[in-house]
């Protein structure tokens, strides 16, 4: 088990990337806290990630809420004395053109998907410098090195939370805290529901494995990442995306 015993933060954790992500954690010997914006979702995420005793919490917390994410911490500080991973998976989409897009649409993805990434560091990092170790991963995505149309806040939040990672790593890495960044590209969760069948075929083509990623394959990365196997790993970005950036 590569994360026995290690406690972590998995943020939109009940459902598609994240619950896999957390079931994932779970079966490497983690103890895992939940946590997600809507209450019923995080139940019942606990509900199904209960199978053979492991220890998982349920959260509900709003990312841009530092009161509610410190609160979560300080819990679980009380009961496992220590946060060794964080990982900032919590995001929306609200797409639009430029010229259509919304200054609420563009604040609203901002302010969960970058400022939520920022609360959520902030609130463990001084625990995990106190420990000598930890790590922090964030959702980017290949919007978030590519660009994508129709997407100026979302891109600029992904392409946002790269930066951290990059700027964290120099920061925060002599003090025994790797912090890395996954890029997915596009992936088999209900946040694709709303893309036409055609358009969705078309971004298949574009892969060259003809395929979309499953959660798994995004979960897999993470728990690597959170793991000692991946200890000299500081400051990256990895792309699982099938191939559709070559």
């Amino acid at each position: 088990m590569r994360l026995k015993d290690k406690v972590a933060i998995i943020t939109g954790a009940a459902q598609g990337i994240g619950f896999a992500t957390a079931r994932k954690f779970l079966d490497e010997g983690a103890i895992v806290a939940v946590a997600d914006v809507n209450p019923d979702a995080v139940g019942a995420a606990v509900h199904r990630l209960k199978r053979n005793g492991e220890i998982v919490e349920g959260f509900a917390v709003d990312v841009t809420k530092r009161p509610q994410i410190d609160a979560m911490v300080r819990a679980l500080k009380d009961r496992h004395g220590r946060i060794d991973v964080l990982v900032n998976n919590a995001g929306i989409t609200q797409d639009a053109r430029l010229q259509k897009m919304t200054d609420e649409q563009f604040d609203r993805v901002i302010e969960v998907n970058l400022k939520g990434v920022y609360n959520c560091a902030k609130a463990v990092i001084d625990t995990m410098i106190e420990q000598g170790s930890g790590v922090i991963l964030n959702a980017s995505s290949v919007v978030g090195i590519y660009g994508n149309y129709g997407q100026t806040n979302y891109a600029a939040a992904k392409f946002g939370v790269i930066g951290f990672v990059k700027t964290w790593a120099r920061e925060v890495g002599p003090k025994g805290v790797r912090c890395n960044a996954v890029a997915p590209g596009f992936i088999s969760t209900s946040i694709l529901q709303t893309i036409p069948d055609k358009v969705m075929q078309s971004i298949t083509e574009r892969v060259p494995l003809k395929r979309l990623g499953r959660p798994e394959e995004v979960a897999n990365v993470y728990a690597f990442l959170a793991s000692d196997e991946a200890s000299y790993i500081n400051g990256a970005v990895i792309e699982v995306a099938g191939g559709m950036t070559v």
